[in-house]
């Protein structure tokens, strides 16, 4: 059987991060909202005795794994994108988590009260949250990841090791989604992240992902997803 992805249909969102590993590998899999709409993501998570609290999640058979960097935790060893060993495996794991903390705050810019309010609704509070996030947390986050390649003993082409992981294909995406939210912001900081720019130029350039970046499978950022572009909450400050 095709892996199946569970995603909301008109976003990126977290799911493409699962996406990307799935496309790098040349994976059979369905990407089910797009084929059979949002309600048979729901049905699932209703139906299922070990239901994923939120998508992204995928289905392997008679096995269902919620959360992104658990199911790509999953998916890493069985599409050729994750280390052999277990320390290296779960370093790879932790890359993955620290990601997943720069998208949740990275979302957390434009809903810095609450999920369930309109942006228009907390622009106030959502200007303040983003001069921390560009000024304070953005250099943070990409100066732990260009460390994290300096030190790697085997060179800074990877995250870990001398392969692809999923880690880097996620490295890809969030610096495609910086870009996109914070333009301004990013241009004035990425001289200091060589490594991590040079990362996510290679991904992008890799045969499956450059393909899948042309095809219609590739959704645009947009503002419904976690990365969203409002003018006023870029700066180069």
């Amino acid at each position: 059987m095709a892996y199946e992805l569970f995603y909301w249909s008109p976003i990126q969102g977290r799911g493409e991060f699962v996406r990307l590993a799935l496309e790098d590998a040349g994976a059979d899999y369905r990407d089910v909202a797009r084929i059979d709409g949002d309600g048979a993501v729901s049905a699932l998570m209703e139906e299922s005795s070990t239901p994923p609290f939120a998508p992204p999640f995928i289905r392997d058979e008679d096995v269902i794994v919620g959360q992104t960097a658990a199911a790509l935790f999953y998916l890493g060893p069985r599409l050729g994108l994750a280390p052999d060993d277990e320390r290296p495996r779960l370093w790879t794991h932790q890359v993955q988590l620290t990601i997943a903390d720069l998208v949740d705050e990275a979302h957390d810019v434009h809903h810095p009260l609450g999920i369930g309010r309109y942006y228009e609704d907390q622009k106030d509070e959502s200007a303040r949250r983003a001069e921390e996030f560009r000024s304070e947390r953005l250099p943070k986050f990409l100066g732990w990841m260009e460390s994290v390649l300096e030190r790697n003993p085997s060179g800074p082409e990877y995250l870990v090791g001398t392969t692809t992981t999923y880690a880097d294909l996620s490295l890809f995406q969030i610096v495609a989604g910086l870009r996109y939210a914070f333009p301004e912001r990013m241009t004035a900081l990425e001289g200091a992240y060589p490594n991590v720019l040079a990362l996510a130029q290679r991904v992008s350039e890799r045969e499956n992902i450059a393909a899948y970046l042309k095809s219609e499978r590739r959704i645009a950022f947009n503002t419904m997803g976690i990365f969203r572009h409002y003018p006023e909450l870029d700066g180069s400050r």
